[in-house]
């Protein structure tokens, strides 16, 4: 079992990242913790196998945690999970050696996605034998192991055209019950599709937490 902290400062958005977390299998979330400081307070005793963190938090940011975490050659992956989606946070996140970067919101698939990544990795860097060029591919990221195919099997234009104008005559936020109204299709169709199209940039996404109840998600065209 890989023991995981969640490194966020909203409570919403780290209970819905446990629980993705939960839904993935061989792994279990040790700690939470709502700033850098008390992270790297916990794991310079407490070592984790992986770090999923949030750029913008109090006290000590991601990346300035991030930084640290290198300085004391703390032996953790980290992954970056942020609505900061400026060149400069995602270069700098990159150069000191986070494994992926999920920009808010994403998918579960992406998610799942992303520790699938960490997992085929670790469990490389665990074998015993020396690497060969598959392997290292692995780690870098090159292999079809962790590669997203560019389009999901089941995406058609007409279904996905139906769907950019309903949103488009709309220009609102809109939830997928309300796509789904709107289009004639079901609301499981309209989430697919909009988990791929948020995925390609075509379309923004945003978590609702003013529902008073379970969060939803809210989508529209990028305003230009």
């Amino acid at each position: 079992m890989y023991k995981i902290m969640i490194v966020e400062d909203d409570p919403m958005v780290a209970m819905i990242n446990e629980q993705f977390v939960n839904r993935c299998g061989d792994f279990s979330v040790t700690h939470r913790c709502s700033n850098g400081e008390d992270a790297l307070a916990i794991l310079v005793s407490a070592p984790v196998d992986l770090v999923i963190m949030d750029v913008y938090m109090p006290r000590l940011d991601g990346i300035e945690t991030l930084k640290k975490i290198r300085e004391k050659d703390i032996p953790v992956s980290v992954i970056m999970v942020t609505a900061a989606n400026d060149n400069s946070t995602v270069e700098e996140a990159v150069r000191l050696g986070a494994i992926d970067y999920l920009v808010k919101p994403f998918t579960f698939d992406r998610f799942k996605q992303a520790l699938e990544k960490f997992r085929n990795s670790k469990q490389v860097l665990d074998s015993d034998r020396a690497l060969d060029q598959r392997n290292i591919d692995i780690l870098l990221g090159n292999s079809p192991v962790v590669r997203q195919e560019q389009e999901p099997k089941g995406i058609q234009d007409k279904t996905r055209e139906r769907l950019m104008d309903c949103l488009a005559v709309s220009g609102e936020w809109l939830t997928g019950e309300e796509i789904s109204e709107r289009t004639e299709l079901s609301v499981v169709t309209v989430r697919k599709y909009m988990n791929y199209l948020v995925d390609t940039g075509e379309v923004q996404g945003r978590m609702n937490y003013e529902t008073g109840g379970r969060p939803s998600m809210l989508y529209r065209v990028p305003l230009k």
